[in-house]
């Protein structure tokens, strides 16, 4: 006799794990500044700190991302999927919103950021900058430090054209 117990199929399946935070650190916000990751990456980093999970899915296209139990209630129900961040303009602006006054300058602080030269002005690119000022200030609310190393996503060459962005990039609208 064989016990319930021990046929795996009669066992409830635990719950998808949760998402890990990619750890940040000067070196990744420097790439995302260096248009070296993707805007999808940049996004990810953004929703993982807002509690945006992976919606479930097959597998067969990219997962949509959506509130969950810790996204902030004026993220979620104003973006109940998680935003575009970088290709839309109302959730690059609600990110500028959120992030507390005393720091907007972490970019020019923390990083020496001094913005980009004239003909690198592009919507995807300082939306990138708001996104890496965001996360800066997440550090800051925590009081956690910004390590200058840390694990590094493969780098991408930065797009020919960087008002498109990379392969797969949503248009910035």
């Amino acid at each position: 006799m064989v016990s319930r117990l021990s046929d795996a199929s009669a066992m409830p399946s635990a719950p998808a794990p949760l998402p890990q935070a990619y750890p940040l650190s000067r070196a990744l916000l420097e790439a995302v500044l260096a248009d070296r990751t993707s805007d999808r990456f940049v996004c990810e980093l953004v929703w993982q700190r807002l509690g945006y999970l992976p919606a479930p899915g097959d597998g067969s296209s990219p997962i949509p991302w959506v509130a969950g139990a810790e996204t902030p209630t004026s993220w979620a129900g104003a973006f109940p999927q998680a935003p575009e961040v970088i290709a839309q303009r109302p959730a690059s602006v609600a990110l500028t919103r959120s992030v507390p006054a005393a720091h907007k300058q972490l970019l020019k602080q923390q990083l020496g950021f001094a913005g980009y030269r004239i003909g690198e002005l592009y919507p995807r690119r300082t939306r990138r900058a708001t996104a890496v000022n965001w996360l800066l200030a997440q550090l800051a609310e925590q009081g956690a430090p910004l390590p200058d190393t840390g694990p590094l996503p493969s780098p991408l060459e930065p797009p020919a054209d960087p008002r498109c962005g990379h392969p797969g990039d949503l248009p910035v609208g």
